[in-house]
């Protein structure tokens, strides 16, 4: 009795041995026999099913190394405002799981399979600057090879935040990131690495990318640091993606119209100052460039200055002040056609250098006319008053008609310096208005290629 005891002993620590040992890497192997006939028995697998729930190592003090790829497919939307990028990606996991083994020679030639995800262990790994819930649709499946390597590839919709620089919109590059960590195990679990190189991955996605045409691809960098949560130590892989604006949109939306607007504005001084239809215009045209900044609202970002706000205010700016400088040359002509003042003598000397310094060569004003300032001999075709006095007769009964000829001819010579003087200001003036313009849109477009 007592031997048939320790035979039965005997027997039940083998059977118990024995379905430990099924659990180890080189020993477990799936029986395949029927494959053939009957398709993939779920029966061979049950065991790997069973242990979904524990990493899948056979010591637990050894990590396990999860490489990780992935593929960018699509940019669907900055937002500037909120500071998302919203992106498509196709992420691959790949890890061994040593529970997981067949001979393909007695599975009629079988080295990989497709197994429901949710039977087996997955990585968690996410992604540190997703700013939503996880979008992976459910039902995916893996491949499983023979030798127990699982590949799991999962598309995600990510919404992750992005420090998004628009000064320089819209010829703007943006910097985004993507760290790929764990949240629950630490290094001393779970180790990354890279299944491809990063300039493998950045050709696949700049295949593959769609944009809708305003984003392009320019590369992806990668980092390893490490990331401390108190005293925890996890492994992370970051991932830098740059990416640029295609400008055309804006180029031809924003930037032409303002330019065809501007250029208009400065054709206008070639417009007659004494004309009544230079103020009308140029207040139409800067009514227009504000009706025009109302529609373009909605492409400018929403948040933050960038540099083409700049640029717009300058040229708003560049047409309030020909507006102005209209105004002051109309109040010049004004002055001057009604109630002339008396010109002082170093504007006199000024206006003789700037209208005509090769023809008027004359130094002082004559005595007789200190108070106008100005002799008539000095501006090109002005008639002398003298020279039109002595044209009169010399008979005492012509003097009071004399002295009265004499007063208008002095009063339209001073007439005639006035409005020669207003018309070498709008000169002066457009000059400093086209030199301001164009030192300040060339600053604008240097900042703009830095």
């Amino acid at each position: 009795m007592q031997r048939w005891w320790l035979l039965l002993r005997g027997f039940s620590l083998c059977l118990t041995v024995s379905l430990l040992l099924q659990g180890r890497g080189d020993t477990f192997t799936i029986n395949c026999s029927g494959f053939d006939r009957n398709g993939v028995d779920p029966a061979a697998f049950q065991a790997v099913f069973a242990r979904k729930a524990f990493r899948p190592v056979l010591n637990y003090s050894i990590p396990t190394h999860v490489n990780i790829s992935f593929t960018l497919s699509a940019i669907l939307e900055v937002n500037a405002q909120l500071q998302l990028l919203t992106s498509f990606l196709w992420m691959d996991l790949i890890w061994d799981n040593p529970f997981i083994s067949w001979n393909p020679k007695d599975c009629v030639g079988i080295n990989k399979l497709t197994i429901s995800a949710e039977n087996l262990w997955l990585p968690d790994i996410f992604i540190v600057e997703s700013m939503d819930v996880d979008k992976t649709p459910s039902g995916l499946t893996v491949y499983v090879s023979s030798e127990g390597r699982i590949k799991y590839g999962k598309p995600t919709r990510l919404t992750s935040i992005c420090n998004l620089d628009i000064f320089y919109f819209p010829f703007d590059q943006q910097n985004c990131t993507f760290t790929f960590s764990s949240f629950l195990y630490t290094v001393d679990s779970m180790l990354l690495g890279m299944v491809k190189e990063v300039w493998e991955i950045t050709d696949t996605s700049r295949d593959v990318i769609q944009t809708q045409g305003e984003w392009e691809l320019l590369g992806i960098n990668k980092a390893t640091p490490k990331m401390f949560v108190g005293s925890n130590l996890y492994d992370q892989i970051v991932f830098y993606v740059a990416i640029r604006r295609r400008p055309i949109l804006y180029v031809i939306n924003l930037l032409v119209p303002s330019s065809f607007l501007v250029a208009i504005d400065a054709l206008s001084f070639f417009l007659p100052a004494e004309s009544e239809n230079r103020a009308p215009f140029k207040i139409t045209l800067l009514l227009g460039y504000n009706v025009f900044l109302l529609m373009m609202n909605d492409l400018l970002p929403a948040s933050g200055t960038p540099l083409i706000s700049v640029y717009f205010a300058l040229c708003l700016s560049l047409m309030v002040v020909s507006l102005l400088e209209t105004i002051f040359i109309t109040y010049l002509l004004h002055v001057a056609t009604t109630q002339p003042p008396p010109m002082p003598q170093w504007l006199h000397s000024l206006l003789l250098h700037c209208s005509s310094p090769t023809k008027c060569c004359c130094g002082e004003p004559q005595r007789g006319n200190k108070d106008e300032g100005l002799t008539s001999t000095c501006l090109p075709g002005l008639k002398e008053p003298v020279e039109l006095v002595g044209k009169m007769s010399s008979s005492a009964e012509a003097e009071p008609a004399r002295a009265q000829q004499e007063h208008e001819a002095q009063k339209q010579h001073l007439v005639d310096l006035w409005v020669q003087f207003s018309h070498v200001m709008d000169t002066l003036l457009f000059r400093l208005y086209l030199l301001f313009m164009a030192s300040s849109i060339i600053t604008i477009i240097v900042l703009w290629n830095t």
